[in-house]
């Protein structure tokens, strides 16, 4: 598989860390990635669209290789992380993209979209995520996220991830050992965790306003493909329904065997995405 290139990029006061692919004079995709994940979650789909678009796909601040919050009580916030995706836009010269973002980064992309990058992004892709979640789903996710374990050994934390991550659907043994490799850090005592900071659930607590997105919603003018794991509770398909009732010229897809969230790794779901990205 081709690797990709590694950038650091100033964003204000922080550093955040870029993987990119393909060539800089291509039309350009971002690639942003869901909560407590990294850039590096999109290998696949990124050196697949590498061959026709110029791929940005970032690590969120607090997660990866992106430094971590100096203030968590603005700095894990779309306001934040839009400042973040505006300052790599330019540092790249981007004036106009493709977004594809995973749940939180789809979320992102619809709060970008429909405010200060409205015109800028051509076609907004939303992986398995809606303008409200659903209570029971928001609190499952931050039981998880804000008490990270911690392991003797990186083969227990992917052992962990497979498990944990069993919504992401059946993956290869490859994509799974680079999940690990790109999501452990170790701690002051040599043991392993997940490469993030437990912070970022202020998300959940500190600007629950996040993730009330209808109104960004309704604003957006971008095109529109909404993705849909068939057994996710993030966005049940109710939700989903009310989304397309609201933006009627959104091309939906329910993904068979993933849950929260499809991985965007396997063929069938890179051709979806290639053959949406490619109608201008």
């Amino acid at each position: 598989m081709m690797q990709p290139r590694s950038q650091y990029v100033r964003c204000g006061a922080h550093e955040l860390h870029v993987s990119e692919w393909g060539d800089p004079a291509n039309p350009a995709v971002v690639l942003w990635h869901g909560l407590a994940r990294t850039g590096r979650d999109f290998d696949e789909l990124a050196e697949a669209l590498s061959a026709r678009f110029f791929v940005l796909a970032p690590d969120t601040l607090g997660r990866g290789l992106s430094s971590w919050a100096l203030d968590v009580s603005t700095d894990y916030s779309y306001a934040a992380y839009g400042d973040h995706a505006e300052a790599i836009l330019d540092h790249y010269a981007i004036t106009k993209m493709r977004w594809i973002g995973t749940s939180m980064g789809g979320l992102l992309g619809v709060t970008l979209g429909a405010g200060p990058l409205k015109g800028r992004i051509s076609h907004l892709v939303v992986n398995d995520i809606g303008p409200s979640i659903p209570l029971e789903a928001s609190t499952r996710i931050a039981d998880y996220v804000g008490n990270p374990p911690i392991f003797a050994t990186a083969s227990e934390l992917e052992a962990w991830l497979r498990t944990n991550y069993k919504p992401f659907g059946e993956n290869t043994p490859a994509f799974w050992r680079r999940m690990t490799d790109t999501s452990v850090r170790r701690t002051d005592s040599g043991k392993v965790t997940v490469h993030y900071d437990p912070q970022i659930i202020t998300q959940f607590t500190l600007h629950k306003s996040d993730l009330d997105c209808w109104s960004q919603w309704d604003g957006l003018d971008a095109r529109i493909m909404l993705l849909r794991g068939e057994t996710s509770d993030v966005l049940p398909q109710a939700v989903a329904t009310q989304m397309i009732n609201r933006q009627p010229l959104t091309q939906y897809h329910q993904l068979s065997g993933f849950g929260h969230a499809p991985t965007l790794a396997d063929n069938r779901t890179i051709q979806l995405i290639e053959s949406f990205l490619e109608v201008d």
